[in-house]
């Protein structure tokens, strides 16, 4: 485990501090806008920006949580549903309007399922891509949050 992962390890987040933020919409004649600054509507600098396209209808995509990394998704097109989970509760979240976001902690297992077929989801995050950062593993998150999810499956053994 790297320095940033242990570092990050100890602290914990909650689904509870997975929000969803209304987006500033200006409304034109010619067409709406909606601006999005790191610091201001999302509450991190923006290191990395990227978007997913041309997901087949129903897949999914994520499935991973960050040691470090914070995240903010918007869907641009289409719909899908946010699966968020801190080790001890679970819950999915609706994402299908392009002025509303949903921000993610680090130390949240998220994974984007339900997409629409046209679907186009945009990521910020605070970080550049470090594939050290990530966790792909759930196993490997549910130790890293001490959550009683793991001692449970222990149990039952």
């Amino acid at each position: 485990m790297s320095a940033l992962a242990k570092s990050a390890s100890t602290k914990t987040a909650s689904i509870r501090d997975c929000k969803i933020v209304d987006l500033p919409r200006n409304f034109y004649r010619e067409g709406n806008l909606t601006p999005i600054n790191g610091g201001i509507e999302i509450p991190f600098d923006i290191k990395r920006t990227f978007y997913i396209y041309d997901i087949p209808g129903g897949e999914s995509r994520g499935a991973h949580a960050h040691y470090a990394c914070q995240q903010f998704i918007v869907c641009m097109i289409g719909g899908f549903d946010v699966a968020v989970d801190d080790g001890t509760t679970r819950d999915t979240i609706h994402l299908n309007r392009s002025y509303k976001g949903l921000y993610i902690p680090p130390m949240i297992w998220a994974s984007e399922i339900n997409f629409t077929a046209g679907s186009v989801c945009a990521v910020f995050a605070s970080h550049i891509y470090d594939e050290a950062d990530y966790i792909r593993d759930y196993r490997t998150f549910l130790e890293a949050v001490n959550s009683p999810l793991l001692q449970n499956s222990l149990d039952a053994r």
